[in-house]
């Protein structure tokens, strides 16, 4: 039997689930700077070694991200209309949106230029006047491959562009289909069982790896970004459909550690693929690929049931004031984390400390200024909404239940 609205009005279990996922952001962008992958600042030293342990969350954790999203759309839009959910949301996401491009990502972008002119001590391009030519789209700072840094840009930011864009048409379908949730729920039911549960959703994801990742790619540019945009609205969907359903919550239960136990095969086989084809010489056969995509469709997959079956068993009835000020705050968190990493991860190789120390002091000190920011910013009442916090003074805020996304 599914669950009506009025018997399951919050699930403490995604709140914990979306601070972990949020926090585990912090410890992959930290990451970022050391391996050998593309990013805004590099250290001199690249430590291979750690891609595996990339790989433990990078199949997955922006797909949940965006699940849970989902569900606390669910929960609001059960307790207000279209147009206020709407109004909401665009008042929640946008001014963070908007302030982060123009004042916060900002520096994520002189850095990269500055360690590219390191590299390249003669290329054109130049850091002066740089918020200028940054906010007007004139710094023409193209590298000698002919490709260009585009600004304004939102860099970290696309999760929440994408979060408010995916927000506006659910809202068009509410208008059209009142009881979209519902409805997504039943179907969710009747998939999402016995073998199905695995078998319908790593076939979907796998496809989609196999199709449109393998013919558009990643962009986060939300135009043309079609591959991220089947996952990710795909995710946002299903999680507000699953939000209110006890039958899915008691079958994502009843199979994490089987899921677990996959979840983990699937990341030693896909941990094998890119650390054996790892560099750029280095090309798999066409079949091998073609599976790889299915491997990391699973691991996808069964890492989101065994994250919710779990959470679901240990973290539904715990709440608390700790989880309110977390839950509040990880939105300054994200806002703010990926600029505080660049910068200091950028000036911290400089010192030539032992790069265990050097890595230890970045993961504590972009804690730190996370939570410095959040308890600076939801003190001020002008700040607040350009931090994604409601506009109450924090006091009141912090005695009410905040939401989830």
């Amino acid at each position: 039997m599914t669950t009506t609205t009025s018997s399951m009005d919050r699930r403490h279990d995604l709140d914990w689930i979306r601070v972990g996922a949020f926090f585990l952001l912090i410890l992959y962008h930290t990451g970022m700077f050391y391996v050998p992958w593309e990013w805004h600042v590099k250290t001199p030293h690249v430590v291979e070694g750690l891609m595996p342990f990339m790989l433990l969350t990078n199949p997955w954790r922006l797909t949940l991200l965006f699940l849970v999203s989902g569900a606390a759309t669910r929960f609001m839009a059960d307790k207000t209309s279209v147009g206020k959910l709407t109004r909401a949301r665009i008042v929640r996401l946008l001014p963070p949106l908007l302030f982060a491009m123009f004042v916060i990502v900002p520096p994520q972008s002189y850095y990269e230029i500055v360690e590219y002119l390191a590299q390249h001590p003669s290329a054109p391009v130049g850091v002066e006047n740089f918020w200028v030519r940054y906010v007007t789209a004139s710094g023409h700072w193209c590298g000698a491959d002919g490709d260009c840094l585009t600004t304004p840009t939102w860099n970290h930011m696309w999760f929440v562009a994408y979060l408010m864009f995916y927000t506006l048409v659910l809202a068009a379908m509410l208008l059209v289909w009142k009881k979209a949730g519902q409805h997504v729920q039943v179907a969710a039911e009747w998939l999402l069982k016995g073998v199905g549960l695995f078998v319908w959703s790593i076939l979907f994801l796998g496809m989609l790896r196999a199709t449109l990742y393998a013919k558009y790619g990643e962009t986060h540019a939300l135009v043309g970004d079609h591959y991220v945009h089947a996952v990710s609205f795909s995710a946002f969907l299903l999680g507000f459909g699953l939000a209110k359903s006890e039958v899915l919550r008691d079958r994502l239960t009843a199979v994490r550690w089987p899921a677990l136990a996959i979840a983990v095969a699937a990341w030693v086989g896909w941990s094998m693929y890119v650390w054996t084809y790892r560099g750029d010489t280095a090309v798999p056969p066409p079949q091998l690929k073609l599976l790889m995509r299915f491997v990391f469709a699973t691991d996808t997959w069964c890492a989101i049931v065994a994250i919710l079956g779990f959470g679901a068993k240990h973290l539904m009835n715990k709440g608390g004031p700790v989880l309110r000020y977390l839950t509040l705050g990880v939105f300054p968190f994200y806002l703010v984390h990926q600029t505080l990493i660049v910068v200091m991860a950028h000036h911290l190789a400089k010192l030539g400390l032992p790069q265990g120390l050097e890595g230890a002091i970045l993961v504590v000190a972009t804690f730190a200024g996370c939570f410095v920011t959040y308890e600076i910013a939801r003190r001020i009442p002008g700040v607040r909404i350009l931090f994604g916090l409601k506009g109450q003074p924090a006091e009141i805020v912090a005695s009410r239940p905040p939401a989830l996304a």
